[in-house]
């Protein structure tokens, strides 16, 4: 005969699971710094209830997830509107707990529930949230969860054209120059995912803020940092020359003003800036419906600019006969000019 001292625990449904998520992230207001015992207590129960929702989304290592029990807990994660609890408890939860949430965001965007995508139905009935978790890089001990939580979010066009197109947008402009490194390179990360992702969404925010937009970006391309000019250039060329923003990148090319800052790049002490910038510069030069003064411009310094590609070398590799090639086509073209 054997005896059975210890009662096995059975394992929470979906629905227990997020009532346990929900209720520990709620106790959360109650507690007050001066009750630090209590405020501990409180968020090791919300690392806890974590660790089970991590379990249940993506298996214990041993077994997989029941899909099942994935759907059930997503539907009821939207339900109980967890989504929004997470994304403004998030500067008081634990690194263990804010990196489970992180492991468990990417699951839950990605899961569908009756062919519908669930959490991104619920971020796109609920944008705001998507402000606050731009904001949060205001706070480097959170910036850089924000940050890959924002990311997983931009992949999703509704949420990416959201975020282009509200007021929060302009704070990237100020994030990515952040004098902490690793938030200010977290920041240009999500940036760049923001102009490089959906190019058509891009190109209609592009038509639409054009004027706003490339003002706020000349001063990154102008920024006294050389990670940030270096990022930005490179940055730009990747998005102007994409299929979709070809009517940006021809209205771009025949601005005097943005010529005048490739060409003052191209005089940069840093040889990789002045490569990345050749091309962009190369876009002005051979575009073959000039303007006068784009012309006048080029004449004007026609022996500088000529001085200054002779003397431009990508060095040994792949690609130096390409650049050779290119750089010799830009030399006829500006020798040609004549104002």
């Amino acid at each position: 005969m054997s005896f059975s001292f210890f009662k096995v625990s059975r394992p929470k449904t979906p629905q227990e699971v997020v009532k346990s998520i929900k209720e520990s992230l709620v106790a959360l207001d109650t507690k007050t710094v001066v009750e630090v015992k209590a405020l501990e207590k409180a968020l090791e129960e919300v690392e806890k209830n974590f660790v089970t929702m991590r379990t249940m989304l993506s298996g214990d290592g041993e077994s997989e997830p029941n899909l099942d029990q994935v759907s059930q807990l997503v539907e009821e994660i939207c339900k109980e509107e967890v989504l929004t609890l997470v994304i403004h408890k998030l500067p008081i939860l634990g690194w263990e707990a804010r990196k489970d949430l992180v492991h468990c965001w990417s699951i839950l965007l990605k899961q569908k529930v009756d062919s519908n995508d669930c959490c991104v139905e619920y971020i796109e009935q609920h944008f705001e949230l998507l402000d606050v978790l731009v904001v949060y890089y205001d706070n480097k001990e959170i910036a850089l969860s924000s940050g890959i939580m924002l990311r997983e979010c931009i992949k999703f066009p509704n949420l990416a054209k959201y975020i282009l197109e509200s007021a929060s947008f302009a704070l990237f402009f100020k994030f990515v120059e952040l004098p902490n490194f690793d938030v200010s390179s977290d920041a240009f990360s999500t940036f760049k995912d923001l102009l490089t992702k959906h190019g058509n969404v891009v190109a209609e925010f592009l038509t639409a803020h054009y004027d706003e937009f490339f003002d706020q970006y000349e001063n990154l391309l102008t920024s006294p940092n050389y990670v940030t000019r270096r990022q930005s250039i490179k940055l730009l060329s990747d998005f102007l020359l994409e299929s979709p923003n070809a009517q940006i990148m021809k209205r771009y090319i025949l601005e005097v003003r943005y010529l005048k800052v490739m060409m003052r790049l191209l005089t940069d002490s840093s040889k990789n800036i002045q490569l990345s910038v050749f091309h962009i510069f190369k876009i002005f030069v051979a575009n073959p419906n000039k303007p006068r003064d784009v012309k006048i411009i080029l004449g004007k310094n026609q022996e500088k600019l000529l001085g200054l590609l002779h003397s431009l070398s990508p060095g040994k590799g792949s690609e130096d006969e390409q650049f050779e090639e290119e750089k010799e086509f830009i030399i006829k073209e500006i020798e040609r000019i004549s104002v």
